[in-house]
């Protein structure tokens, strides 16, 4: 105990010193958000930052600021405890036999200290197996420390080949992989993990699903974190599906490219197994250990061929933000954050930092954001101006009004006419309030919305040989991505192609081809799925699907189902405004708003759903934008003929006049 007496003095002077130097008022006003807590006694303190407060100050705590009762701003330390990472070394040797039906693994590892983890390496894919480990000491004599743990890898390279068991002393290990059930794989290498590891606590908290989409070979799960900024070290999902094995991985709203785009933050592998009617065996939880900087993450459980898991429930484990500071007079504290423009505070304490691991944790109930009185009301993007440029548009053919019913940051996913109808990139889409425009930011999400689709089999009576299906998308160009349908036919294997036909301008008809893909489809298959994705957009309203039987009967198909990928435009309003969003104008550049620098706040602000009405034309079909197909090549040919007239005129005036006859 004396060692640590003489650093944590030091300490106390340093911030003795600091706290004499540093007096202002009891909330200053150029901070927005301010919280309380009270203190019985005084010392050296350890407090635990709540997630509302993560999320009202900056990801990094730049403007974070604490104060005493008598109004001094009191110096503090942030620390964020992290695990200690164990690095994985190789065994000093490692030897396989086929035993009958097992494949059984000597391993020596060639180390004195405890293990508790081995990590198996194999070029094998799709397979699962049930192990059995045992420790030796000395070679010869086996003790088992760990039985009917599953190792897998699937198709997707997805897998888990880390087998845990109690930590131990063991310099030999003996694992025996159970082959009774499939064939056995070959496995190369091991490496191992000593046990010696110093963890880092973490908090659970529940979060909420707030929307879950099916798509084809995957499930997309929208889950509210509550707050931003959170240092999430692992994910726990619940369910209570009794076998299965899924890969799953998560994805953060991002700003990238003036836009705010998914990125993969996290993935693994979660499973429940059972092996020889041995106890399930169960991993549900994904490791992490990253900062989140949006209220929201997605969840994306790859199902491929099986059915979607019945996902109850999902816990999250963050990693807590301690604050140590010494509180020289007990009583009550402010904490008080949200100045975007303030320099981050810088009390020349970090070198104190391991000596201060002890501190005790203390756990008074700090009071809920509140708003500073002395701070102008707040607004969500305060300094960011609701109006921008104003804009002629005369040259934009369709529009729809958006219907706002609260103030702040608002959020409207474009639908299937608006897909339809603008750009393919976006260039025309604009947000009027009278002749002003509203800065936007889009949102490009992994959601997967879904259109049924009309189908009509148009099997020519000539060919019985081909199978054919026109499908009618709800309007001309929706930008669909893949294409699924089910079989009633139980056994088949055929190639099908998705096209649609369109007019040259001589008037032929030609095919414009969208995608292809093979489909073998069996009685034990466990799903009779097909899903075809789209190597280019449809330009049309009706989809071709086309396969050629052979000598076979027909195949018979039928739930046509198109997706489109869900694009969402954020932006800043208030209740009432009379705003429209334009679209239907390809010749325009595409709009360039200073809101893009404040995207990171429109991401991390709560969003309510706007609206859009019916659909209105404002402007004529004219110069080539969304003109109806023509009619034929006569007028092609006739301009034709034309020109090739005039060009004999004009070579026929060029060449030498014949002379008189000799």
């Amino acid at each position: 105990m004396r060692q640590n007496r003489k650093p944590i003095a030091e300490f106390l002077c340093v911030l003795t010193l600091a706290g004499v130097a540093l007096t202002c008022e009891a909330v200053p006003a150029a901070w927005q958000h301010v919280q309380q807590f009270n203190l019985p006694t005084t010392g050296l303190v350890k407090l635990s930052l709540p997630p509302d407060t993560l999320n009202a100050a900056r990801p990094a705590l730049e403007d974070l600021r604490l104060y005493d009762a008598a109004g001094d701003e009191v110096p503090y330390l942030v620390v964020r405890p992290r695990p200690v990472v164990r690095a994985a070394q190789p065994v000093r040797s490692f030897r396989t036999a086929l035993n009958g039906s097992s494949t059984v693994i000597v391993i020596e590892t060639g180390q004195a200290g405890p293990v508790d983890g081995v990590t198996l390496e194999t070029p094998a894919t799709d397979f699962l197996k049930g192990v059995n480990v045992e420790g030796s000491r000395d070679g010869r004599t086996w003790e088992t420390v760990s039985s009917g743990q599953p190792i897998f890898r699937m198709r997707n390279g997805a897998g888990e080949l880390h087998l845990v068991f109690p930590s131990g002393v063991w310099p030999w290990l003996r694992l025996t992989v159970d082959d009774q059930r499939t064939p056995p794989v070959p496995f190369t290498a091991a490496r191992f993990q000593n046990a010696t590891i110093e963890d880092a606590p973490v908090e659970t908290q529940r979060v909420t699903i707030t929307e879950r989409n099916e798509a084809p070979g995957e499930s997309r799960l929208t889950l509210a974190l509550g707050a931003a900024n959170l240092d999430v070290a692992s994910l726990q999902i619940e369910t209570d599906d009794p076998l299965f094995r899924r890969a799953v991985t998560f994805l953060a709203p991002q700003v990238a490219e003036d836009s705010i785009r998914e990125q993969a933050i996290g993935q693994g592998v979660i499973y429940r197994v059972a092996v020889r009617e041995q106890a399930v065996v169960a991993n549900l939880t994904v490791p992490m250990e990253t900062r989140v900087p949006a209220r929201e993450l997605v969840l994306i459980v790859h199902n491929e061929d099986s059915p979607p898991l019945s996902i109850s429930g999902v816990s999250v484990q963050r990693r807590p933000v301690y604050l140590i500071f010494v509180a020289r007079q007990a009583g009550r504290f402010q904490i008080v954050t949200g100045n975007k423009s303030c320099a981050a505070a810088h009390y020349d304490l970090a070198e104190l930092g391991p000596s201060l691991k002890s501190a005790p944790l203390v756990t008074p109930s700090v009071s809920a954001v509140a708003d500073n009185p002395d701070f102008r009301a707040p607004e969500t993007l305060a300094g960011v101006d609701l109006t921008g440029a104003p804009l002629d548009v005369s040259d934009w053919l369709w529009r729809k009004s958006i219907q706002v019913v609260h103030d702040g940051v608002e959020q409207i996913e474009l639908d299937p006419e608006v897909l339809a109808r603008a750009d393919a990139g976006f260039a025309d889409l604009r947000i009027l309030s009278g002749d002003k425009q509203v800065p936007y930011i889009l949102e490009r999400t992994s959601i997967n919305r879904a259109l049924r689709l009309n189908s009509t089999s148009t099997n020519d009576p000539h060919n019985p040989k081909i199978s054919r299906w026109l499908l009618k998308l709800p309007r001309a160009g929706v930008p669909v991505t893949r294409l699924t349908c089910l079989a009633r036919t139980p056994l088949f294997d055929r190639n099908l192609s998705l096209y649609e036909e369109g007019t040259n301008e001589s008037g032929e008809i030609y095919r414009r081809a969208l995608g292809s893909a093979s489909w073998m489809q069996t009685p034990s298959r466990a799903t009779n799925q097909f899903t075809l994705a789209l190597g280019a957009a449809p330009t049309g309203d009706t989809l071709v699907l086309e396969t050629e039987n052979g000598d076979n009967p027909p195949i018979d198909l039928e739930n046509f189902t198109a997706f489109y990928p869900a694009t969402r435009a954020l932006f800043k309003a208030k209740a009432g405004d009379g705003l429209y969003l334009y679209y239907g104008n390809p010749r325009v550049a595409p709009p360039r708003y200073d809101v893009s620098l404040v995207a990171g706040e429109l991401l991390a602000s709560d969003k309510v759903a706007a609206t859009l009405a019916a659909e209105q034309q404002v402007g004529k079909l004219s110069g080539g934008v969304n003109r109806p197909p023509a009619s034929g090549g006569v007028v092609f040919w006739c301009v034709l003929a034309v020109v090739m007239v005039g060009l004999l005129a004009i070579i026929a005036r060029l060449l030498p006049k014949a002379g008189p006859p000799a």
